[in-house]
Parts: C-alpha cells; sequence; structure tokens
C-alpha cells in the first residue's frame, strides 16, 4: 500500500514541518491511497488538545468525538480544488482516502479538510 505515496517537503506547507503526501505512480481516480488508523477522543477532551500543536491535526469524528489520525493521516495538504477525498469508516476506526481524480506520479496528494470536496467555507482554523 504504501509504496502508493510517499511524504515529501511540500512547498504549499507553512507550519512547522513543510512535509506533504505525493504519488509516487500513476493513480486512478477511485483508488484506495490509504488507510489511516485514528485515535478517537470525546469532544469534551478537545480543550486540553487545543492548548497543543496537535489541535491544528484534529479531525471531526461523527457528532460526539474529534479524532487524531495516524499513519499518513495528518500530512495531506488542503486545497478547495483537491485531487482525494476521504471517508470514515466508524467500524474499522480508520479514515480511508481515495484518489478523486487520476493523480500523476510526483503530484502532491490534496484534500478538502472541510470534508466535502465542493465545500468551499473557510476552514476552522482560519476563522477568529
Amino acid at each position: 500500500m504504501s509504496s502508493m505515496i510517499e511524504v515529501k517537503t511540500s512547498s504549499l506547507s507553512n507550519g512547522e514541518f513543510n512535509r506533504g503526501v505525493f504519488a509516487t505512480r500513476d493513480i486512478k481516480k477511485g483508488e484506495l491511497l490509504h488507510e489511516a488508523p485514528v485515535i478517537a477522543y470525546p469532544n469534551d477532551q478537545h480543550e486540553h488538545i487545543e492548548k497543543t500543536l496537535l489541535a491544528d491535526y484534529a479531525f471531526e469524528y461523527g457528532i460526539n468525538h474529534s479524532a487524531i489520525l495516524l499513519g499518513y493521516g495528518m500530512l495531506f495538504n488542503h486545497s478547495y480544488e483537491p485531487n482525494a477525498t476521504y471517508d470514515i469508516n466508524f467500524d474499522n476506526h480508520t479514515f480511508e482516502f481515495y484518489a478523486y481524480r487520476d493523480i500523476k506520479a510526483g503530484d502532491e496528494i490534496l484534500i478538502n479538510y472541510n470534508g466535502d470536496v465542493d465545500d468551499k467555507e473557510e476552514l476552522w482554523f482560519n476563522k477568529e
């Protein structure tokens, strides 16, 4: 699985680590890119997470929980024109990342952090 994607420096990221996920080969639309296991926690614990760097990486996980993604899950960068999307598999406690369109070898793989590929809302961490 992991041979399809790799982590490299990304020019899009302006965080502390400046990483992104890139295709190592051509990937077809609909292909499963990555399954990221999650650590879920109740939303009332999020006030503690918010005091840390991890707050930037937490995803909504159903109504009452948030999740920290493992694997490469937290390293995908955001785009409003994403080439990948994800589904939450609650039974397996994973986020499953899929190619939303054909992706060429060497391209950075981008998701819309709002969850829906067409959601143009301002991202939660940019809202004041």
